[in-house]
């Protein structure tokens, strides 16, 4: 089977968006590809997070995974932090890209143009990516357009580098996942629900309890005409609606609105299906969290088969550029 590898980071709890948008699609690649999915909590460090607030996120993050329906023993996922040839191998990705590349890095510029304190990390950030992404020989990359340029740079490298020192890396191609919601806020359905500051009304978080969801959800923007109609660009909040229940039930939004002339019993029945959705997955989390070292021990396997392929790809990449061999190459 193909190696799929994904990553994010462990910058606070998941919301209704990242479930049905992008992460429980996690769940059906592990069945169809060999998947390797990665907490990157190096990449946590450019936001400049609480020591405390990060080590708690991440695991809260892991337990979530695993509660959507990552299986442990069918995927590898584990934390970057606990796999040393993640940071060592970026170096080598930081020598082989250029000045230029890194600079030229959309992301980049749009992100320290919102801070007085730019790291040297949020610069470096693709090379470490990269890194990632090679260390597993990585077949497919799926993320979305917003992504494309840093799997462009992965590309680039990886040729550069297999040109330079012969072949090393397996290059790694990027693939659109499949569509899945594109969720909007609540209470501003042109925006897409994100991880805002504050109470954030207008986002469903994935560990909301019932009566919060179902406050959010009567409490979504619609308009005043009362038609329920699918149409994202004329009726936003309805469109909206419309998608989560669609998504929730694996249904098109066109579809789900012909059952509905009211938009009371739209924002009802979204409610009732995303809560359906979300309880087995609260309720597999709570356990989880009562017994944090059973996630302690997954994530301790995951990094030990992680590092079985890491290890051999940064030491192929190691002898490629003439560093001398170790005498012993500890795994522990």
């Amino acid at each position: 089977m193909a190696r799929v590898f994904s990553g994010i980071q462990p910058s606070g709890d998941l919301h209704l968006g990242n479930f049905l948008g992008a992460v429980r699609n996690w769940v059906r690649v592990q069945d169809e590809h060999d998947a390797v999915y990665c907490i990157v909590d190096l990449h946590a460090l450019t936001l400049r997070p609480d020591a405390s607030e990060l080590r708690a996120a991440t695991l809260r993050l892991a337990q979530t995974l695993i509660a959507i329906g990552i299986d442990p023993e069918h995927s590898i996922l584990f934390v970057q932090g606990h796999v040393p040839e993640h940071a060592e191998l970026s170096w080598l990705m930081e020598c082989t890209a250029s000045f230029g590349e890194l600079n030229r890095m959309t992301q980049f510029k749009d992100k320290s143009g919102r801070t007085d304190f730019i790291s040297a990390g949020l610069f470096s950030y693709p090379a470490l990516q990269a890194a990632d992404i090679l260390l597993y020989d990585t077949d497919l990359v799926p993320v979305g357009d917003d992504q494309r340029q840093h799997i462009e740079l992965t590309r680039d490298i990886a040729e550069r580098f297999n040109n330079r020192y012969g072949d090393t890396f397996v290059v790694p191609e990027h693939v659109i996942p499949p569509a899945g919601a594109r969720v909007m806020d609540l209470q501003d359905p042109t925006a897409k629900m994100s991880k805002s500051e504050g109470e954030a009304p207008g986002t469903v978080w994935m560990l909301d309890d019932v009566g919060k969801i179902e406050k959010k959800f009567r409490r979504a923007i619609t308009d005043s005409d009362g038609e329920v109609r699918y149409d994202p660009e004329a009726k936003p909040g309805v469109s909206n609606l419309l998608s989560i229940l669609g998504a929730a039930t694996d249904r098109e939004p066109a579809a789900v609105a012909a059952d509905y002339e009211q938009y009371g019993p739209l924002k009802s029945d979204a409610a009732d299906a995303v809560i359906s959705a979300l309880e087995p997955i609260q309720k597999r989390f709570a356990d989880l969290v009562a017994d944090p070292a059973e996630t302690e021990r997954v994530l301790a396997r995951g990094a030990e088969r992680a590092r079985e392929i890491a290890s051999a790809t940064n030491d192929r990449a190691r002898a490629a550029v003439g560093l001398l061999p170790r005498s012993s190459s500890p795994r522990s």
